[in-house]
């Protein structure tokens, strides 16, 4: 069946859904020891609204031409979109014990032949706009009307073909296109705006013939919001939602300790964050 959509009424559901996925990347990096898990719980709520209020997909048929196109052109953040697959039932449950592991679906960085449910493989990072570009053309082509989701990280910004593909975009006046763009601020050589400044981003996005928003990532109803209007515009522009996030968000422990791209987790801790998340948790 296609997704249903939540509204803001419902957006506890949408809470408990983020914290499922939160648990289960919990659970998948205590199976291997480890796994870019500050980025997985904290665009969590974002990948919760997009599977469970935005897009339109069939868990049975991951592959079922109607569907939204939801890109992780992150790679590294595979961990967290096997959670939300799980969550939506595009992949079994008890797969999550395999993360990591010889001849799983599961690998630690994304790769679509491996896992349904994976659009593109996304492990070179900037290249997932672009594909989002040729993606959006095409379903143009064939007349749908099913949106293309980007979710990139700020790291991303840095790329040439990222802007390369936000001028295509702007060119194309591709309104099926949603880019959702995590803003955590810490990418492998640092903090992302010592590496390479990308601020103002609204009016950068803007610059370049798109709609853009700037939202808590980590706050339902404003994410909910801020989809409804990217769905709903009028104007024949892509969308950007910029989605300011807290690395390691729902684990205090964790999101008190000093971030870097990759946040280290001995292995007796990993019991701690999923008790930590389990006393935060909201009815």
């Amino acid at each position: 069946m296609e997704a249903r959509t939540t509204t803001l009424a419902n957006a506890p559901s949408l809470e408990e859904r983020a914290y499922r996925v939160r648990h289960n990347a919990l659970r998948m990096g205590e199976v291997q020891g480890q796994g870019y898990i500050a980025q997985a719980l904290g665009v969590a709520d974002v990948l919760a609204v997009s599977y469970f209020h935005a897009l339109r997909y069939r868990s049975e048929d991951p592959a079922w031409e109607g569907r939204d196109r939801f890109l992780l052109s992150i790679g590294h953040y595979a961990i967290a979109l096997y959670s939300v697959l799980i969550e939506a039932g595009i992949i079994p449950t008890e797969e999550l014990e395999t993360y990591g592991t010889d001849d799983s679906r599961l690998p630690m960085s994304g790769m679509a032949s491996y896992t349904p449910g994976m659009e593109i493989s996304g492990g070179s990072l900037g290249i997932g706009l672009g594909i989002a570009v040729g993606m959006g053309l095409g379903l143009k082509r064939k007349q749908s009307d099913r949106f293309v989701y980007n979710l990139m990280s700020d790291g991303e910004l840095d790329e040439g073909p990222t802007w390369e593909a936000a001028m295509s975009a702007g060119h194309w006046k591709l309104d099926n296109i949603i880019c959702l763009v995590d803003v955590n601020r810490m990418q492998a050589d640092g903090p992302s705006t010592g590496v390479l400044n990308f601020e103002p981003l609204p009016a950068k996005w803007e610059a370049f013939g798109w709609h853009a928003q700037r939202v808590d990532g980590n706050d339902i109803p404003a994410l909910v919001r801020a989809f409804d209007a990217a769905r709903a515009l009028s104007e024949p522009k892509p969308r950007v939602i910029i989605c300011d996030t807290k690395m390691a968000k729902g684990v205090p422990f964790l999101e008190a300790r000093e971030k870097s791209h990759f946040l280290r987790v001995e292995q007796h801790e990993w019991t701690q964050a999923i008790e930590a998340l389990d006393a935060g948790r909201k009815s």
